[in-house]
Parts: C-alpha cells; sequence; structure tokens
C-alpha cells in the first residue's frame, strides 16, 4: 500500500468533482478505509450509497472548502475567485499524491500538444526494451489505479496543467514538449498562470533528475528557464540536442503514422526519456516500426468517393492544426471551429489567408468568426459557415476534390456542444462513415 492512505487516514476529506478521477479516488481510498467518513462536492448531485458520504451540491459547491484539511481536485474544476480556501486547507490531485507518495519511477509528460503521442511513444518504447511500465494518467487512466505498485514500475504519465496546477513534487523524469496559449479560461492570470502550473513537471526535482525540454521556445516574459531548470535540481537534457540526433530522423521515416515536423519532434523527446532506463535502440526502432498513430490526431477516417478524411479532433490550438496541414501536404479542405476561449487566432488567419487549402468550413463559433474575418481581408477561398457538425460534413462532401484530402482539425475546444475532444471527434467519425464510401 502507498503512504497516501497513512497521510489522508486522520484528516477530513473532501472529494471535488465525481467524473472518472472523483470516482477513481472514491474507490481508492474506501478500498484501504471502508469505514472512513468523507464528503463528495459535485455540481450535480453525485449518485452513490454509502452511508459514510456526506454530499455538497448545486451552485454553492464550492463555498465549502475550508471546511476540510485536504481537497481531492477533479482536473476540470477552476478556482477562478480569490480566497476561496484557507492556507490550512491542502488543495491536492491524484498526480499530486502518486508524486509524493508512490513508489513507481515516474516519467511525467506535459505539454500543450504532442504529450498524448509522446507519451504513448515513451511507453511503447519501454515495453519493446522490457521494462515493467504503464501508460496512466490524463491519457485516461487515473494514476490512482497503480498506486499500489512497486519500485520495479516505471509509471509513463500524461499530465495536464489541471493536473500538474496543485502539484508539490516532480516526476524523476519530466518531458516539456512545448507550450501555447490554451485554458486561459481556466487561470484568474490567463497565459501565465497556465504556464506555471505547466512547469511544476519540474519546479520540484531532486539531484539526479531529468528534465527534457526546448530552451528555444521563445516564452519572454513569462518563463525565467534558469530559475525553472537550471537552478533546480533536474539534470538538464535540452530538445536541442534530441533533435539532432541523426536516428531520429531513421525512426521518423519508418512510419506512416508519424507524419510531420511536430511527430518528430515527439519521436526526438520520447528517445531522450527512454534512454535515461537505457533502452536499446534496437527496442525504439521495433517500437516505432509498430507504432499504429492515435485516435482523433491525424486519424486516417477513410477514403470516401476518393476524398481521404483525416480526424484531428485533439488539435485544440491554431499551432497543432497548421502542423497538421503542413504535414499532410494535399489539404483541400479544413473543418475547424469550436468554444471560444480567448485566443489569439491572428497567426492562425494570416495561415489560412495563404494557405494552398481552398475550402474552409467553419462550426460555431470561433470557426464562424475566423471565417468573418477573412471575409473582411477580401480572403478569395471557399468558405462556409456550417450549423452544426453534420452540416458541416455534408459541405466537406460536396466541396472537396477528389484525389485531396479533408481536415477536421478545430483549434478550439468542443465544450459548447460536445463533453471533449473525443466526442466530437467520434461523431465527426460517424457523419464520415455514413457517407457513400
Amino acid at each position: 500500500m502507498s503512504g497516501i492512505i497513512d497521510y489522508i487516514k486522520d484528516k477530513k476529506v473532501l472529494i471535488l468533482g465525481f467524473g472518472r478521477e472523483g470516482k477513481s479516488t472514491y474507490n481508492y481510498i474506501r478500498k484501504h478505509l471502508p469505514e472512513k467518513e468523507l464528503t463528495i462536492g459535485d455540481m450535480n448531485k453525485p449518485q452513490i450509497d454509502d452511508s459514510n458520504v456526506s454530499l455538497i451540491y448545486d451552485d454553492d459547491y464550492l463555498e465549502h472548502l475550508r471546511e476540510f484539511d485536504i481537497v481531492f481536485k477533479s482536473p476540470g474544476i477552476a478556482f477562478l475567485e480569490d480566497n476561496m480556501y484557507p492556507e490550512t486547507t491542502e488543495i491536492t490531485c491524484q498526480t499530486d499524491m502518486f508524486l509524493r507518495f508512490c513508489k513507481p519511477t515516474v516519467v511525467g509528460i506535459t505539454g500543450s500538444k504532442g504529450k498524448t503521442t509522446t507519451s504513448t511513444l515513451i511507453y511503447e518504447i519501454l515495453r519493446a526494451g522490457g521494462v515493467n511500465t504503464c501508460l496512466i494518467g490524463n491519457i485516461g487512466v487515473p494514476v490512482f489505479e497503480k498506486a499500489d505498485e512497486g519500485e520495479d514500475l516505471v509509471a509513463v504519465i500524461e499530465m495536464s496543467s489541471h493536473q500538474l496546477e496543485f502539484t508539490t513534487a516532480s516526476p524523476r523524469v519530466a518531458v516539456l514538449v512545448n507550450i501555447y496559449q490554451e485554458h486561459l479560461d481556466h487561470y484568474k492570470t490567463g497565459f501565465e498562470g497556465y504556464v506555471n502550473a505547466k512547469l511544476n513537471i519540474a519546479r520540484y526535482q531532486k539531484p539526479g533528475d531529468r528534465v527534457i525540454y526546448n530552451p528555444e521556445q521563445n516564452l519572454t516574459g513569462v518563463v525565467d528557464w534558469d530559475e525553472v531548470i537550471v537552478d533546480g535540481n533536474g539534470k538538464p537534457v535540452t530538445f536541442t540536442d534530441a533533435q539532432n540526433d541523426e536516428f531520429v530522423n531513421e525512426l521518423w521515416k519508418s512510419t506512416e503514422h508519424l507524419k510531420g515536423e511536430h511527430n518528430r519532434q515527439d519521436i526526438a523527446y520520447a528517445l531522450a526519456a527512454a534512454r535515461v532506463f537505457g533502452v536499446s535502440d534496437d527496442a525504439a526502432r521495433q517500437a516505432i516500426k509498430g507504432f499504429g498513430g492515435i485516435e482523433h490526431r491525424m486519424e486516417y477516417v477513410g477514403d470516401f468517393d476518393g476524398v481521404k478524411y483525416y480526424n484531428d479532433s485533439i488539435a485544440t490550438i491554431p499551432t497543432a492544426v497548421m502542423g497538421a496541414v503542413k504535414a499532410l501536404g494535399n489539404v483541400d479542405t479544413l473543418l475547424f471551429g469550436g468554444l471560444d476561449r480567448g485566443i489569439d487566432y491572428k497567426d492562425f488567419i494570416d495561415f489560412l489567408n495563404t494557405s494552398d487549402v481552398n475550402n474552409l468550413v467553419g462550426l460555431p463559433e470561433t470557426g464562424h468568426n475566423i471565417i468573418a474575418e477573412l471575409r473582411k481581408m477580401g480572403c478569395n477561398k471557399n468558405m462556409f459557415c456550417a450549423e452544426d457538425m453534420a452540416d458541416a460534413v455534408s459541405i466537406c462532401n460536396e466541396c472537396t476534390e477528389k484525389g485531396m484530402s479533408c481536415l477536421f482539425s478545430p483549434a478550439a475546444a468542443s465544450y459548447n456542444f460536445y463533453k471533449n475532444f473525443e466526442e466530437k471527434g467520434k461523431h465527426f467519425k460517424k457523419l464520415v462513415n455514413e457517407l457513400t464510401n
């Protein structure tokens, strides 16, 4: 058993948010402390049959934090108001508890885009090299599923900014793939708050730890790399060193599932992390050769009436979309748009205006706004404002030239109509698969 239970057994505990991670936290505590009094807080009334559980719900469920010693916060809940909890209340999450108290060696991966691909590649390379490993975290498996494992396990954990926000420990190997504008609506200080949360992945490292990052990424005025990396205890491995490895190019060219410069970078990060554990080049070669791609990341859906359709719904920021368009190279139609979270789209609009993409199909709300800006600029491309996904797929089917590709890559969040990018991507694929093949 991990040290988590000893730490919380005498504390008054609130599980804040009762989605996937909240339920996992409840199950883990209940497994080891079957009689402990717990409180669960959520906007909606949690459905649970447990006489030792108290419930807090409705609009005021965030107003009770100061009543507890420790709060397990689910990643999607934002604290946007000052003085929501006193210093006597500890805010934590599964990621924080795992890093502080669990025995497995942790490889942590974060970044605005590419963290899922990089995490999966690290896991696959380690596995091919005979390392006892698992892939957990933001990728869909709560980390408490492996909380009681021993020191022989290498846990590859994808970490979101939300999971890192209240984290006070860092992984043995930290991989920071990139930082761009995203989730600005979640932090009181916008981009600065988002970046500060991300950097917790390296901020608390110990002597002998490793941090793999790109010091050339321009974050002037937001990040002092020397303060976070050099003055920390971890030994840095820069991305510049990793990407110049000729073996990276060999791996990149050996698969059809990792097109584009951004994927070459992900391979570089993954190889650098795996080499910390002494994995051979042969194992890395085997893992990349067998890599089948990731759902919702430049995912090939199929050829319908001579048009190749790709689902890239995980691309929720402009940089990722531009990378996908460049990687595919023959995009005739781009379908994009979603929830407006205050991201700056100026560079993206300029890219669309000068790109070789002929047809632009915008979804509410950012897609409509971007098309409106392009029309003001006098853009001469074929532009359509779709009412919803069904309307959008119909338009794509009508306007995309045979022999070319249609790419769905939103450059925005999905929450205005969908629960998450997975649900949005699955809906796109369902509608495409209903077209006449």
